[in-house]
């Protein structure tokens, strides 16, 4: 009796635990989206109020840019090393906080492009540290519906922090929403405490698969990883322009009413986000990957025929709510799609930052392209293109990419 007992109250420990570690893991998901705000385009209006040209700006822009693009794969084959994953998240948050201090200093060209650098490469090992911990967290059976909530909260996150990091910035100044980041990753890493003893649950890579690279060109070639990774690249061409276009045509046909049509273009879609994620992610779990994937890909080039045909603003805000859709569907399939493919490899987070490189291509090249479409034939032709490429995505990850959900009546892979 005194055994059952005990075993008893072990289980509602470990239950309790769990429950306090998903709460954790929603505040984190949350508090991250809340510090990242801090960093898109506040710095271009702080550098502005330090009187940076716009070339200036351009460029401190693009070493963040390129330092995260650089990143991806390198940054997955050392969190993939090490093995607690909750430590890798905390010094990651300490690097933006450092980010974020060495902008509100003294913004001086070697101070932002050193903080650039050093945001653009933690976000690289965050992201997937984050993951990981999901994974050890739901298990293979309940992961859809974890990084679901993940989706939700980072959305809900994100609407918080322009809103925080707006008032901070009207209010008080520029330089401010800067020591506000900084002083939100403290919360974030009160956040990870109860995630503690999920930091080492995925499988680390021995020695031998750390330094042989034919380990890691093995886990990159996978065809189902290249044919998801080909589908990803040709969504996020289609996908990122359509809003910076957008927003210029709202600019020129809608006058002093663009700020407010441009703010509802951002914050419906992430009403979207948080209502429709842990229910794209059951459906994941149920339906299989593919069908989820192809459903939020699909309203891209809808989206961008629909911005080919009407121009009006109030029906260009709700064509532009469909993006709620598309960014839930991917943000968690991203990384269920990669647990699936790197099961037990203990390369999860090198596929998951070949992933991510391979988004930063498409998005890295697709705005210039899209604007010299626009600029030599015209808005709507700029828009039917990006339709073409969004069809071609939807056709890669429907036909193309295999199924990569366990098959129905097995046991999934364990990758936690």
């Amino acid at each position: 009796m005194t055994a059952v007992l005990q075993d008893g109250l072990a289980a509602d420990d470990a239950d309790r635990a769990r429950r306090s570690a998903g709460r954790g893991l929603d505040a984190l998901n949350l508090l991250v989206a809340n510090v990242q705000t801090g960093f898109g385009p506040f710095i271009a209006n702080y550098l502005t109020t330090a009187a940076w040209t716009q070339t200036d700006i351009g460029l401190a822009l693009s070493v963040g840019t390129a330092t995260a693009m650089a990143s991806q794969i390198p940054a997955g084959a050392l969190v993939d090393s090490m093995r607690n994953k909750t430590r890798v998240a905390a010094l990651s948050v300490l690097a933006f906080a450092a980010s974020a201090l060495l902008l509100a200093l003294h913004p001086i060209p070697l101070l932002v492009y050193f903080a650039e650098v050093l945001h653009g490469f933690s976000s690289c090992t965050l992201g997937p540290a984050i993951a990981a911990m999901s994974i050890g967290l739901a298990g293979s059976a309940a992961l859809a519906e974890r990084f679901g909530r993940n989706t939700r909260y980072s959305s809900i996150g994100n609407g918080i922090g322009a809103a925080l990091m707006g008032a901070c910035n009207s209010l008080l100044s520029a330089r401010a929403v800067f020591f506000l980041a900084a002083a939100l990753t403290l919360p974030t890493l009160a956040a990870l405490r109860p995630l503690r003893r999920y930091g080492d649950a995925l499988p680390v890579p021995p020695p031998r698969q750390r330094l042989a690279p034919r380990e890691w060109l093995a886990a990159l070639g996978n065809f189902r990883l290249l044919s998801f990774c080909a589908g990803a690249m040709l969504f996020t061409f289609a996908n990122s322009p359509l809003l910076p276009m957008v927003s210029s045509q709202l600019t020129v046909r809608a006058g002093s009413r663009a700020g407010w049509l441009i703010a509802a273009c951002i914050v419906l879609p992430q009403l979207i986000v948080a209502a429709a994620a842990p229910m794209l992610g059951r459906w994941a779990q149920r339906y299989g990957r593919r069908s989820i994937l192809a459903l939020g890909f699909i309203t891209v080039p809808l989206r961008a025929v629909l911005f080919a045909r009407f121009s009006e603003p109030a029906a260009v805000v709700l064509v532009q709510a469909l993006d709620g859709l598309a960014a839930a569907g991917f943000g968690i399939l991203l990384p269920l799609v990669v647990s699936d493919i790197s099961g037990r490899s203990g390369h999860f987070n090198l596929c998951l930052g070949a992933a991510g490189f391979a988004v930063g291509i498409g998005g890295t090249l697709s705005t210039t392209a899209a604007g010299w479409v626009a600029d030599h034939a015209g808005s709507a032709d700029a828009f039917r293109s990006l339709a073409v490429v969004g069809l071609l995505a939807v056709v890669v990850v429907a036909f193309v990419m295999p199924e990569t959900a366990p098959a129905a009546g097995t046991a999934p892979p364990k990758t936690g």
